[in-house]
This record gives C-alpha cells, sequence and structure tokens, in this order.
C-alpha cells in the first residue's frame, strides 16, 4: 500500500523500527525475516509504500502503534475487556496527558445506525443504548460504537468496536488523531472514523483514512455536526 502525503506513517521510519525491534544491523536480515527481497524492502522506502498486513503478521508480538507511528513502547501490554457483548483484548489508543482514574469502568454501546448522526445519538442516550462493556483501566469515555466500512484497515475492520470521548469545540482537536466525524454532505448523514490533520483549504478539516484507497477529504467546519477522539478499540474476530 503507497503511504500518501497526508498519511501520519512513513515507511522509512517502519522499517527502521522493524530492524530496531528484532536487532537486526542490515536490511537484508530485515528483509529475510519477512520472507521478501533485499530490493522490494529498499523500494518501500524508496516509494513510501510498505506491505502493511505483512508487517502486522510478522511483528504480531510488538505493539503496532509504537511500529507504524512510533508512539508508545515496542511491547505490547494487553489489556482485557470481559462483558456479555465484547470478550478478549482491547486495544488502548489514547494516551491522556492528564492522570485519569485507573479503575475499572463500564462504557456503554450504541447503536449508531438507529440514530440520525453522532448528535443525535448524544442527545437521547438510553434510547440506542445496547449495553454495556468492562473494561479494566479505559480511559474515559462518552460510549462506544460498532464500526462500518474499511477505511482504517488494518486498522479497524468493519464490526470492531470504538470507544469515544466528544469535544465540543474544534479548537479541542488533536491533530493526527483517531476521530469519529459525523457530517452532512450531499443532504446525506455520514458517520466516518478518520485521522484528523490540518487542511490548507480555510474553514476546513482534512479527513484521512489509513487504507490508501481511501482519498484524503477537506471537510468544511460547517458540515461538521459532532466529532469524538477514539480511546479504544476491540476487534471483531474476539466478539462473543
Amino acid at each position: 500500500m503507497i503511504i500518501t502525503s497526508d498519511s501520519p506513517f512513513n515507511a522509512a521510519e517502519i522499517v527502521k523500527r522493524a530492524k530496531l525491534v528484532k536487532d537486526f544491523k542490515t536490511d537484508s536480515e530485515l528483509a529475510a525475516f519477512l520472507g521478501i527481497s533485499r530490493s522490494t524492502l529498499s523500494n518501500w522506502t524508496a516509494r513510501n509504500s510498505i506491505d502493511f498486513p505483512l508487517i502486522l503478521k510478522r511483528f504480531s508480538d510488538i505493539d503496532y502503534n509504537w511500529l507504524l507511528a512510533g508512539k508508545g513502547t515496542p511491547m505490547h501490554q494487553p489489556v482485557f475487556c470481559n462483558s456479555e457483548l465484547a470478550k478478549e483484548e482491547v486495544e488502548i489508543i489514547h494516551n491522556p496527558k492528564t492522570p485519569e482514574c485507573i479503575d475499572d469502568r463500564s462504557v456503554t454501546l450504541y447503536d449508531i445506525s438507529a440514530a440520525a448522526n453522532l448528535k443525535t445519538m448524544l442527545a437521547d442516550r438510553p434510547q440506542y443504548a445496547l449495553g454495556k462493556i468492562l473494561i479494566p483501566n479505559v480511559p474515559q469515555c462518552d460510549g462506544a460504537v460498532y464500526v462500518s466500512g474499511d477505511s482504517m484497515y488494518p486498522i479497524l475492520k468493519a464490526g470492531d468496536i470504538v470507544g469515544f470521548k466528544s469535544i465540543s469545540s474544534f479548537s479541542d482537536v488533536i491533530y493526527g488523531e483517531m476521530y469519529l466525524v459525523s457530517f452532512e454532505r450531499g443532504g446525506d448523514e455520514y458517520l466516518a472514523v478518520k485521522y484528523i490533520n490540518r487542511s490548507e483549504q480555510a474553514g476546513c478539516l482534512k479527513l484521512v483514512s489509513y487504507n490508501t484507497h481511501h482519498d484524503p477529504m477537506d471537510l468544511p467546519l460547517q458540515a461538521i455536526n459532532a466529532m469524538a477522539i477514539v480511546k479504544f478499540s476491540i476487534r471483531k474476530n474476539m466478539m462473543m
């Protein structure tokens, strides 16, 4: 997959971290470990493109937030949830800058498909609640919803669950982080999970997908009716 200029990922940096974590001294050692040729690895760096499924498969024991984006630490530290809605491992995406209580919290799972948009759902939460998810040490969240579409594949797949905390002002946006964005376009309502970057167009935010088959989009602020930062995700294939 080719990494666009708007992507938060850089092939050369990913290759560098991959060699570092395995203590490889040369590109040839990493290429052999991945089962590819030395020239293929060189092309990744030269063209800023990379085989993400292969990297994630071969480095499954490494925290991919660190491997792909340089955030956090290399070693994967699993956190598990245990509820009637979902059981198994949770990926904590958000690391708050200020201390939060670390006791076990329950997060309400909502049916976003039954609401017109995220703003409507948040305004009448009990109507759309499906149940509770209990996750140890989870950051404070306003709720969780199911993901649809493949714009963030392979980080997120359709049917995965993401926990979110809503923001009240565009000044609270942390650029480069993942957000739920509820917006109107062409008379239709949309809910997207995207990375948010600065836009070169005045009065817009740039929505960037992880899946490079989806082009970045400059979205006018007036089209956005609600936004929420993504704080954790639960993989669909771990659902009960």
